[in-house]
């Protein structure tokens, strides 16, 4: 970029002129023509040749000018004193449960920089849903909890009991650390304290609450989703990755407030910078309508005798470790190193004392800048909205944390302290009171709770809080499927397409059809799944602007606002995003959405993992479909696309129901029981079900076996009647090569094999794990038989396990399996290569499963050693080839 060259006023009188005039275009025709007239200007500017480059920032000062804010309505005062409770409350609770044990922990400071944000927020715009009004919808700042739960005390929601176990959920009195609706599932929305995923999500919920109002499924009208984040979270990728989206979406129902207090955990978040300024360029340089929170009402004055700007230009000089350490201090030092830079501002608070200069406030610290900016953000349209609020860390807690770098791992403090916070803000608690750090909660006839439950009567009821009153979805039988029933012939067919095909039943069917959300992250031509555009038509909130290049073919592009596809492009974490917003639909909006989110396997658990957690902790329902998967049936891509992990990963989320199907019909059977589950009897699971883009015969599924296809294991055909037998067991893609290596067997050696189709080891080890226990805890009665031994016992030969995963995913029900157990699977790194070469090189073909067989029953004494040292000959294995996980 070239330099610009510092510009020098050569003539003042005629910038003077030209400052006269706009002055008069704003007074006489206002802020929108002048805006108008300086923009024809900077383009015919541009148009003749002259370089002027675009900044996005504004002045460091508030957005809205006094003039121009409006009223806060209410009692100022009576919010002040209830304010100060809950901040007392918070404080308390956190300090009492630090002297109970260090362990527990807990935040004081960053709810003590965002009170105020909060306050004017369930005073005075945050609706509760009722039948009137879906309600809005707030993703709270994670660290801050301490402040919901000290309201929700004053309001009477919870009790002082749950209050004195702040972080001792165990047995069953306490409250969680974070948002956790898992923990509070009537009382948090969202979980939030994973930081990034708040913002992420909020952009992806205001754009599917758009899609719920454009496709007719439920008014979200004049709902707002609003998102508190601190500014040093803004540093998480995740925390920016959606502001271009939810620009070009005009998702005017969304405002973020960052809470800018200067600080993160450790120090400053730009100590040598500006980062409002930083954020301001941001938001507005993507589409954003920014308004900047700085200051609070006590500058006007200063800003209003500031004729030559520069008090402003002092402002914007200042970086923020200083403003951090301004706060720090006192109004001396603010007098002697902010003002006293240039001694025209130190004359300008000449006649202020110490206390005057100290009470100059933030603006995020006033009620009355703050609710200017939400009355604003909430009237603004055509645009999301950003509030930069100025606050400060730890405000109120003094010399035991305001300001300073140490504040974030504040939990304790001295009676001292706690005194000078009484004071501060004016508890009415004696000091033995304070000492032993009694809540204090307001008579129930008092003015202070009259005002709190008319202020929350009239904006619907109490906040936060979570609702599941969706009604239940009636659920197509299983015969709707019945072409994925039925033997496909001559005809290969992957279980993607099966997939497809299942997605079609449901979306045609009159019932549930317009609830099911198919969501793919610019994949759907990998998958096959690019039928679906032209029939169900891919959601865009302006329709198609333009005729697609492949208008003239069957499965054309087709972009419709009534679209019911969501095409996310190349952005997983988008796309589950909206996948959680559609999962979580019974709990936001009360309906029932299915959604199915298929994506690379691989970028899947790996990539957004944490946000799959998230899902789990807000109780998503729906269905996670991982395609492309297992570690060989991605031929070609490598190990960046080949996914052995992601069924171990799923095993991990407590509701998450995992399964690794192989052929069309087990993966009927598992959607349909799946939606029974989720949707008739509504209850608090998800599913990951993985599918292959591998082209097979399907066979006809076997009579009887729905039952145990749910519970992860069933018979799928049985070997003859020798002296000789095993037990093969394999899922997915792998089932394949467990059922030619039986053939093997059979010819090669004289060895027959049962081969067993193992939907989920995951499932299986669940509830052997679960019956294991029982028994434990109930060691006089009957003992229990899990679904594995149950099926397995009585029968001849070791087991052999193969999977297209690593091997922790089989082997972990080990101990239920009665007999010798040996477990192949896909440790290591993938690699390019045909499917054949993957899964020789991983040693779980036709040919390792057979040596696996008879090495199992040579241990057992059945064969002799020599028939493997053959069977490795004929097979062609070499034994002094690296294993996989080494090489």
């Amino acid at each position: 970029m070239n330099a610009v060259s510092p510009i020098v006023d050569n003539d003042t009188l005629e910038t003077q002129e030209w400052i006269d005039a706009l002055e008069s275009v704003i007074e006489r025709e206002g802020v929108e023509r002048a805006h108008y007239l300086l923009e024809q200007m900077i383009d015919k500017a541009r148009r003749s040749g002259a370089y002027l480059p675009y900044s996005a920032n504004t002045a460091y000062v508030n957005t809205i000018p006094p003039h121009l804010e409006a009223i806060l309505p209410g009692d100022p005062a009576m919010e002040r004193r209830i304010r100060s409770l809950i901040r007392w409350n918070a404080l308390a609770m956190v300090v009492k449960a630090n002297r109970k044990s260090s362990e527990l922990g807990g935040h004081i400071a960053s709810f003590a920089s965002i009170a105020t944000l909060y306050d004017v927020g369930f005073n005075h715009f945050w609706r509760a849903p009722t039948h009137e009004h879906g309600g809005d919808l707030v993703y709270f700042q994670g660290h801050s909890a301490p402040g919901n739960y000290a309201r929700a005390f004053l309001e009477g929601r919870l009790s002082e009991e749950q209050l004195d176990n702040f972080r001792q959920e165990v047995d069953g009195k306490g409250i969680p650390s974070y948002p956790h609706p898992w923990s509070m599932p009537d009382f948090w929305q969202f979980p939030t304290v994973s930081m990034g995923l708040g913002p992420l999500q909020a952009v992806y919920q205001a754009r599917f609450m758009k899609y719920l109002a454009d496709r007719g499924i439920a008014d979200t009208r004049d709902r707002k989703v609003w998102c508190f984040i601190g500014d040093g979270e803004m540093d998480e990728p995740e925390s920016m990755a959606g502001i271009s989206l939810a620009a070009r979406e005009k998702l005017d129902n969304l405002i973020f407030v960052i809470n800018c207090n200067l600080q993160r955990l450790d120090g400053p978040v730009r100590g040598n910078g500006k980062v409002v300024q930083e954020f301001e360029a941001l938001f507005r340089g993507a589409g954003w309508n920014a308004i900047k929170v700085l200051w609070g009402r006590y500058w006007d004055p200063l800003l209003a005798r500031d004729q030559d700007g520069l008090l402003q230009r002092r402002m914007m000089e200042a970086v923020d470790g200083e403003y951090q350490n301004y706060k720090s201090k006192d109004g001396a030092y603010v007098r002697e190193h902010f003002f006293g830079k240039y001694p025209e501002l130190k004359a300008m608070v000449a006649t202020m004392s110490d206390e005057d200069v100290w009470r100059l406030n933030r603006g995020g610290h006033d009620p009355y800048k703050v609710y200017a900016a939400y009355s604003a953000a909430t009237k603004h349209v055509g645009e999301p909205t950003v509030i930069l609020a100025h606050t400060v860390k730890g405000y109120g807690m003094g010399s035991a944390g305001q300001g300073q770098n140490r504040t974030h791992q504040q939990k304790k403090l001295h009676d001292e302290d706690m005194l000078a916070f009484r004071d501060r803000f004016d508890i009415p608690l004696s000091d033995d009171d304070v000492r032993a750090c009694k809540y204090f909660r307001p008579a129930e006839d008092s003015p202070e709770m009259r005002y709190l439950r008319e202020r929350r009567e009239a904006l619907g009821g109490y906040m936060p809080v979570r609702k599941t009153l969706a009604a239940p979805l009636e659920i197509p039988a299983l015969d709707a499927f019945a072409s994925l029933l039925e033997d496909s012939g001559d005809r290969e067919m992957s279980t993607t397409m099966a997939l497809v095909r299942i997605l079609t039943v449901l979306t045609r069917d009159k019932k549930i059809g317009k609830n099911v959300v198919p969501i793919i992250p610019d994949e759907a031509r990998t998958f096959g799944m690019e039928g679906m555009f032209r029939q169900l038509g891919i959601y865009s909130s302006v329709g198609q602007l333009y005729t697609p290049e492949d208008k003239d073919q069957i499965m054309f592009y087709k972009e419709n606002k009534s679209g019911q596809i969501i095409e996310e492009g190349l952005n997983e974490a988008g796309a589950i995003a909206s996948w959680i917003a559609a999962a979580t639909a019974y709990a936001n909006h009360g309906v029932n959405m299915v959604p199915f989110f298929t994506f690379y396997s691989m970028f899947g658990f790996q990539r957004v993992g944490d946000f799959i957690w998230a899902a789990g902790d807000m109780q998503a329902r729906g269905f996670l479909m991982g395609g492309t998967a297992g570690r060989t049936t991605l031929a070609g891509e490598g190990l960046q696309h080949q996914d052995g992990n992601s069924q171990v990963m799923a095993s991990l989320i407590p509701n998450c129901v995992s399964y690794d199907p192989t052929f069309a019909y087990e993966l009927a059977v598992i959607v349909r029981d799946g939606m029974r589950r989720m949707y008739d009897e509504q209850e608090n699971i998800f599913y990951y079900i993985t599918v292959m883009n591998e082209n097979y015969h399907q066979p006809a599924m076997p009579a009887g076996v729905e039952e145990d296809i749910v519970k992860g294991l069933y018979l799928f055909r049985k070997g003859g009647r020798k002296k000789k037998k095993v037990q093969l067991l394999g899922s997915g893609t792998i089932l394949r090569e467990v059922i030619a290596g039986a053939e093997l067997l059979e010819k090669d050696f004289g060895v027959a094999a049962d081969v067993w189709s193992a939907t989920s080891f995951n499932e299986l080890h669940r509830e052997c794990a679960e019956v294991e226990r029982w028994n434990r805890l109930h060691p006089e009665a009957t003992p229990r038989e899990c679904h594995v031994t149950r099926k397995l016992k009585g029968s001849t030969g070791p087991f052999v396990a193969a999977t297209d995963y690593v091997k922790a995913f089989a082997d972990q029900i080990r101990a239920w399996v009665p007999g010798r157990y040996v477990v192949l699977g896909t440790d290591g790194f993938g690699r390019s290569d045909t499917r054949a070469q993957l899964r020789k090189y991983f040693e779980v073909d036709r040919y390792h499963v057979a040596v696996a067989a008879l090495k199992a029953l040579a241990d057992d004494g059945t064969i002799p050693a020599s028939d493997v040292s053959k069977a490795i000959d004929l097979y062609g294995i070499d034994p002094a080839r690296p294993h996989p996980i080494t090489a």
